[in-house]
C-alpha cells in the first residue's frame, strides 16, 4: 500500500506565501514523476508543475516565475514553493506521483488534497 500526505494548505493573503509537502510511503521501488495540480469547483484539474527523476521542471504558464517544485529523492517527498499568490491561485492542490514498484508494475497516485485560498 502507498500514502501520499500533503501538509502546508491554508489561508493567505495575496502577494504572500506557502509552502505544499508531500510525502510518499509505502511499497514503492523507484518514483518517476511528480507534481502538483489544482482543482477549483466547476473544473477539471490542471497541471501546476512536475519534476521528474532527473529533476526537468515544468510548470503551467499562469504560475511560472511564481512557483518552485522540487523534491527530496532520499525522503520521496516534493515541495511546492508559492510566491506572490493571486486570488486566482485559490484552488485544492493535489499531489501525484508515479512510482514503480519491487514488481515492476507503473502506479499512479493523487494526494487527498489540500486547500489553498488566497484573499484579503
Amino acid at each position: 500500500q502507498v500514502q501520499l500526505v500533503e501538509s502546508g494548505g491554508g489561508l493567505v493573503q495575496p502577494g504572500g506565501s506557502l509552502r505544499l509537502s508531500c510525502a510518499a510511503s509505502g511499497s514503492i521501488f523507484s518514483i518517476y514523476t511528480m507534481g502538483w495540480y489544482r482543482q477549483t469547483p466547476g473544473n477539471e484539474r490542471a497541471l501546476v508543475a512536475t519534476i521528474t527523476s532527473g529533476s526537468s521542471t515544468n510548470y503551467a504558464d499562469s504560475v511560472k516565475g511564481r512557483f518552485t517544485i522540487s523534491r527530496d529523492n532520499a525522503k520521496n517527498t516534493v515541495y511546492l514553493q508559492m510566491n506572490s499568490l493571486k486570488p486566482e491561485d485559490t484552488a485544492v492542490y493535489y499531489c501525484n506521483v508515479v512510482f514503480v514498484n519491487a514488481l515492476g508494475f507503473r502506479h499512479d497516485y493523487w494526494g487527498q488534497g489540500t486547500q489553498v485560498t488566497v484573499s484579503s
